[in-house]
């Protein structure tokens, strides 16, 4: 059954404006787009299919992400700078990853990126940001950033993953930024591409407008309260909270992983 073929009652309201309060709080926790909640249960709950409950949750990422990062940026926990680097790289990457979404297996694609996951996690016991960490951009920093903006978009395009589970650990465990300005940052960047990628949806039909305005603006309602408790908690706490996150990813994608090689194994056997 489609959203569209399903009434609209006051609870219907109601279930997009509480998905949208957890969402808001996990992405200003986290500085990750909310997009890893909102769309399984929009799916699940809303019923939606994939493409919709996708286009929907970008665009409810757009008010989420000014406000947390308004919210990181009155603490100067955003550099400015780098977030502009990564979405030039991300734009980029973005279309490869699309090109590239038809040529490469996607369950190796997936297994890959699973991998990476399970690094990164163990990454995070390892290394405690100083909240004082700031990242000082120079030609070559400024090369990594981009190439990390290209390897996000690469994955985003082909995975319809967003960048935030990517960009916030390695900014901290690659670059050596604070975690808050790893979240900020995030963030930062993903306004823009949040923002290019509702519109194409929108011209599409992707998208369904009224429920992503209520996941939105409960979302960005409670987005700042996650800065909050983000920039209260100790970093190795942090850490350890986002490692517990990247882990329900991990267990996501792989059984959404197990899932498509059972149905090609038996798509080959006919």
């Amino acid at each position: 059954m489609s959203a569209e073929a399903v009434k609209r009652t006051w609870q219907t309201w109601v279930l997009f404006a509480a998905i949208g309060l957890g969402a808001g709080f996990f992405s200003g926790l986290f500085g990750v787009g909310g997009g890893t909640i909102i769309v399984p249960l929009l799916i699940a709950v809303a019923h939606f299919d994939v493409r919709k409950a996708a286009g929907t949750s970008l665009a409810a990422i757009v008010p989420t992400a000014v406000v947390g990062v308004s919210s990181y940026g009155v603490r100067n926990d955003v550099d400015w700078l780098a977030a502009l680097l990564i979405v030039v790289g991300s734009v980029a990457g973005a279309q490869i990853g699309s090109l590239l979404l038809h040529r490469l297996p996607r369950q190796a694609v997936r297994l890959a990126f699973i991998g990476f996951l399970i690094a990164v996690i163990a990454s995070l016991f390892l290394v405690i940001p100083a909240r004082s960490s700031q990242l000082s951009i120079d030609f070559w920093l400024g090369l990594g950033l981009v190439t990390l903006g290209l390897v996000t978009g690469i994955l985003s395009g082909m995975l319809g993953i967003g960048g935030g589970i990517v960009v916030v650990p390695v900014l901290i465990v690659v670059f050596g930024a604070s975690d808050l300005i790893a979240k900020g940052t995030s963030l930062a960047m993903m306004v823009p591409t949040a923002l290019s990628g509702t519109i194409g949806n929108l011209r599409r039909g992707n998208l369904d407008l009224p429920a992503a305005g209520v996941i939105g603006l409960a979302a960005a309602g409670t987005a700042s309260f996650g800065v909050v408790a983000a920039a209260w908690v100790d970093p190795f706490v942090g850490n350890v909270l986002f490692a517990v996150f990247l882990s329900y990813l991990v267990i996501t994608m792989s059984r959404a992983t197990v899932k498509g090689l059972r149905a090609n194994a038996q798509d080959a056997g006919k």
